[in-house]
């Protein structure tokens, strides 16, 4: 939980709004403590208020939409068909020769280093660190503007996610699935997605007709899959190509 202080409440909340980058109305904000000016200077304390941007209760835009967006947010090029980073600054990110067929851990960190490289063209330089979880890499970029790196509605944190997918396909020997994450984005995303699939369904079975959502990353979908799995008037698969792959959900025949 980002927490910011200052002289003043407002003046605490326009430190972190700065530093996020992101506007009052884009983040969420809690007063955690008023400032206090204390008796002959003692017992003096600044104002410290929480500020986190805030997850909009929507499926993120299309993989090309995100690319799009981020290619602006970078003046650089990204082409569908390859990773390339193509800046002013010619950093190199496309994988060379020597970056195929790698293992897993050599992979992984040619990813990490392609992350910082990603980050600092951006102006957000992130520390990277990795976390194994099941059949699961986690890529954590830790920055003081994470704002910045997440985006409205989480577009840029999901396109620097489909670049890091796509990566680790051109240089890995095994097959590898990664999350890219800022903060608690992500665990906070899991609730949005879980109250989304509840919302859902129940809109299913109130109409006994399907419903599509909107193309998102397969991590995603397998949230809002294992969030339906136990109710037994719902089924849900998925439809379409990657990166523009979708779930449907839909009443189990047998009670409809």
């Amino acid at each position: 939980m980002p927490v910011y202080e200052g002289p003043t409440i407002d003046e605490a909340i326009s430190k972190g709004l700065h530093t996020l980058g992101l506007k009052k109305e884009a983040v969420d904000i809690e007063i955690l403590m008023d400032a206090k000016k204390g008796f002959l200077g003692m017992g003096k304390k600044a104002a410290r208020v929480s500020i986190e941007p805030i997850i909009a209760e929507e499926i993120s835009a299309p993989v090309k939409e995100l690319k799009e967006e981020l290619s602006e947010e970078l003046s650089i090029e990204v082409k569908a068909d390859q990773p390339i980073i193509e800046s002013e600054k010619s950093v190199t990110t496309e994988p060379t020769n020597q970056l195929v067929e790698l293992a897993e851990e050599e992979a992984i960190k040619e990813l990490a280093l392609y992350l910082t490289n990603i980050t600092n063209e951006m102006g957000v330089p992130a520390m990277v660190k990795i976390q194994h979880e099941a059949h699961l890499i986690v890529m954590n970029l830790e920055t003081s503007k994470q704002g910045m790196l997440i985006g409205k509605h989480g577009k840029i944190l999901n396109a620097l996610q489909y670049l890091a997918q796509v990566f680790l396909h051109r240089v890995a020997k095994e097959k590898l699935s990664v999350v890219v994450n800022v903060g608690n984005y992500r665990q906070k995303r899991e609730e949005v997605l879980t109250r989304l699939a509840q919302r859902t369904a129940e809109k299913v079975k109130d109409t006994g007709r399907p419903v599509f959502l909107e193309p998102m990353p397969a991590f995603e979908r397998k949230m809002i899959h294992s969030a339906l799995s136990k109710d037994e008037y719902i089924k849900t698969h998925s439809e379409g190509e990657d990166p523009y792959r979708y779930l449907v959900v839909e009443p189990a025949k047998k009670y409809f």
